[in-house]
C-alpha cells in the first residue's frame, strides 16, 4: 500500500485559510497609469488566454514523443504546472518578479504578496493601459510553462512528489529574479540595454540550463544505458501539440507588446515567419543530410523557430525573421544530433532546443534590433547581450543544480529501478494511457486468426 503523502495538502489548506484572514498582506504604492484602453484590455485577455493553451500543447508535444507506458505522467507534469504555479504566483511569486525592486536583482516580497494591490487599475510602471490585474496573469501563463518545459530533460524517471517541490523553488528563486532583472524597469540587465521581447532570455534559457542540470542530477534511464531504441507513442499528438504551440505563441509574442499596435502585430508576423522557416529548415536539412522528412523533425524545427524569434519579435524585421529560423534550425539540429552522440540523457532534447535556440534569439536580438542592434552600427546592446548570456547561463545552470540537489535530500528525485521499467504511468498515478483491457486484448490478423502484438506493455 502507498504511504499517504499529507504535506501537500496541509499546506494548500494553509494558504486557503490565510487568503480569507481579513488584513492587508501588501500593496504596491506605484502611481496608475493612463486610462483603461478597452482595446488593449481585450487584447491582452485574449492573449493571456492564448499563452495559457501553450501548456496543454506542450503536454502533448512532449506526451507523443515518449513511450507508451509514460505518456500520462509526461503530460501531467506540464498540466499540474497550470494549478501549482497558479497559487505559487498568486502568493509571492508576482511580487518577487514584479515588486518594488531590490537592488535591481529581485521584488519586494512584500509588494504585491497575496496578491494585494493588483486590481483593476493601470500601472505607470509596468501596464499603463490595462489594469494590472490583467498584467499579472499575463506574466503567470509564463511563469506556469517554464517549468513545464524542463520536464522533458528528465521524462521518464523523475518521482512526482519530488518534481512538484522542484517547481516551486525554481519558480521562487530562478524564474523569478530572471523574470526581476530582465523585464522590471528596474531590472539590472534591463538598465544595461538587453533586450527579451517575450522570454527568450528568462523562459527558455533558463528551462535549457535548468534541464540540463536535470538530465545530470537525475541520470541516464535504464533503456539510455543499454542503447535500446524506442518508438515515440504517438506522433499525432505531437502534430496536435505543435499546432497548439504555434497558435498560442501568438499570444506569447504578440501579446508582450501588452497593447492593441503595430508592435504586436509586427511580433504577430515574425512569430509565424520564424517558425515556417525554422519548420522547413529543419526538415529539409534532415533531407540534404540523407534522412527521410519526417513529422517529428517538421514539428520540433517549428518550435525551435517560436524558441529563436521570441526575445527579438518585436525588434526584427519579418525578413530578419526568415533568417533567424533558418540558422536556429540548422544550429539546434546539430546540437540535437551530438547530443545524442553522447552519454547525456536528455530525453526530449530540451536544452538542444530550448537553451541553444534561446540563446541563439537572444545573440540575434542584440544583432538585428532595430536602431540599437548591431547591424544598425550599435555594439553596446550587442555586447551586453552577451554578458546577460554568460550571466544567465551560468545562474541558471548552477542554480538549477543546487535547487536539484536540495530537492533530492527533501524527497529522492528519481524513482526506483523497478517503478521506471514499470512505468510512471502506473508506478506513479496508477493510470495508463490506453485502457488495460484494449492493451491486453489479442488482434487478429486479416484471416480472422488471433496474432499476438508487436508490442507488449508491462502491466502491474
Amino acid at each position: 500500500m502507498k504511504r499517504a503523502t499529507p504535506v501537500p495538502f496541509i499546506l494548500l489548506v494553509v494558504l486557503a485559510a490565510i487568503s480569507v484572514v481579513p488584513m492587508k498582506f501588501g500593496g504596491g504604492n506605484s502611481p496608475a497609469g493612463d486610462p483603461i484602453n478597452s482595446g488593449d484590455v481585450a487584447w491582452m485577455l485574449t492573449a493571456s488566454a492564448l499563452v495559457l493553451l501553450m501548456t496543454p500543447g506542450l503536454s502533448f508535444f512532449y506526451g507523443g514523443m515518449v513511450s507508451l507506458k509514460n505518456v500520462v505522467s509526461t503530460m501531467l507534469q506540464s498540466v499540474v504546472a497550470l494549478g501549482v504555479m497558479s497559487l505559487v504566483w498568486l502568493a509571492v511569486g508576482f511580487s518577487l518578479a514584479f515588486g518594488d525592486s531590490i537592488g535591481g536583482v529581485m521584488g519586494d516580497p512584500r509588494t504585491f504578496l497575496m496578491f494585494d494591490g493588483v486590481g483593476e487599475a493601470s500601472n505607470k510602471a509596468l501596464c499603463a493601459t490595462v489594469p494590472l490585474v490583467i498584467f499579472a496573469m499575463f506574466q503567470l501563463k509564463f511563469a506556469i510553462i517554464t517549468p513545464a518545459l524542463i520536464t522533458g530533460s528528465f521524462a521518464e524517471r523523475v518521482r512526482f512528489s519530488s518534481y512538484l517541490l522542484f517547481i516551486v523553488l525554481f519558480s521562487l528563486f530562478i524564474y523569478a529574479p530572471l523574470a526581476h532583472w530582465t523585464w522590471h524597469p528596474d531590472g539590472f540587465l534591463r538598465k544595461w540595454g538587453v533586450l527579451d521581447f517575450a522570454g527568450g532570455t528568462v523562459v527558455h534559457m533558463s528551462a535549457g540550463w535548468a534541464a540540463l542540470a536535470g538530465a545530470l542530477i537525475l541520470g541516464r534511464r535504464k533503456s539510455h544505458i543499454s542503447n535500446e531504441t524506442t518508438s515515440p507513442a504517438n506522433i499525432p499528438f505531437v502534430i496536435l501539440g505543435t499546432g497548439m504551440l504555434w497558435f498560442g505563441w501568438f499570444g506569447f509574442n504578440a501579446g508582450s507588446a501588452l497593447a492593441a499596435n503595430g508592435t504586436a502585430t509586427m511580433a504577430f508576423a515574425t512569430t509565424n515567419t520564424a517558425s515556417a522557416a525554422a519548420m522547413l529548415g529543419w526538415m529539409f536539412f534532415d533531407w540534404a543530410r540523407g534522412r527521410k522528412p519526417s513529422a517529428l523533425g517538421a514539428c520540433i524545427g517549428a518550435v525551435v523557430g517560436l524558441v529563436a524569434i521570441t526575445p527579438a519579435a518585436g525588434y526584427v524585421s519579418i525578413r530578419e525573421s526568415i533568417f533567424i529560423g533558418v540558422v536556429a534550425s540548422v544550429v539546434c539540429n546539430m546540437a540535437a544530433h551530438w547530443k545524442s552522440k553522447s552519454t547525456l540523457d536528455d530525453t526530449l532534447d530540451v536544452f538542444p532546443c530550448h537553451g541553444v535556440g534561446g540563446m541563439i534569439g537572444m545573440l540575434m536580438t542584440g544583432i538585428f534590433a532595430k536602431d540599437v542592434g548591431l547591424t544598425s552600427g550599435k555594439t553596446e546592446t550587442f555586447l551586453a547581450h552577451l554578458a546577460a548570456l554568460a550571466i544567465v547561463s551560468a545562474f541558471s545552470f548552477f542554480g538549477a543544480l543546487i535547487l536539484f540537489k536540495i530537492t533530492d535530500v527533501i524527497i529522492p528525485l528519481r524513482v526506483t529501478e523497478e517503478q521506471e521499467l514499470q512505468g510512471l504511468d502506473q508506478s506513479q498515478h496508477g493510470e495508463h494511457a490506453i485502457a488495460a483491457e484494449l492493451l491486453l486484448a489479442p488482434a487478429t490478423n486479416g484471416n480472422g486468426v488471433h496474432a499476438p502484438h508487436e508490442k507488449e506493455l508491462v502491466l502491474a
